[in-house]
């Protein structure tokens, strides 16, 4: 783990000092100061319309509500903040909403960080006329 990850004494998450309980009691100007810079360029540029729907959304939610109904969402770059530890997001990879539990350690990272948009390919056999050198494969 990095030197800003880690967790105190006592086994507790701290994330660059502060516990979860400490940032999510400080102003989302003073949790921004801390995020990596890129994240906190993009929070200090100002967030969409639809970001602070999201985050509005996230402070109403609590830990209970969005494991039975997560929060569904199409943004894969919204920045996890305090906020959204213990909720539960459905983000889009492109074809489907796949479930994510933010966890302290999320902090700091974008949404679509946890979710891949691409599979792995695993090809079968070469079939009957795919190329020229399929006719050396054997068929049975």
């Amino acid at each position: 783990m990095s030197q800003e990850y880690r967790t105190g004494r006592e086994g507790e998450f701290t994330y660059r000092g502060y516990t979860v309980e400490e940032l999510q009691d400080m102003e989302l100007d003073e949790v921004v100061e801390l995020l990596p810079a890129r994240q906190r360029r993009s929070i200090e540029r100002g967030l969409s319309v639809e970001k602070q729907k999201l985050l509005e959304e996230a402070r109403e939610k609590d830990e209970e509500e969005t494991a039975n109904a997560p929060i569904r969402t199409h943004l894969r770059d919204m920045p996890i903040l305090p906020e959204f530890v213990g909720l539960t997001f459905e983000v889009y990879n492109g074809q489907s909403f796949e479930r994510v539990r933010v966890e302290p350690e999320m902090i700091g990272h974008y949404l679509g960080e946890f979710r891949l948009t691409r599979t792995s390919v695993e090809h079968g056999q070469a079939g009957i006329g795919a190329t020229r050198s399929s006719k050396f494969v054997p068929l049975k």
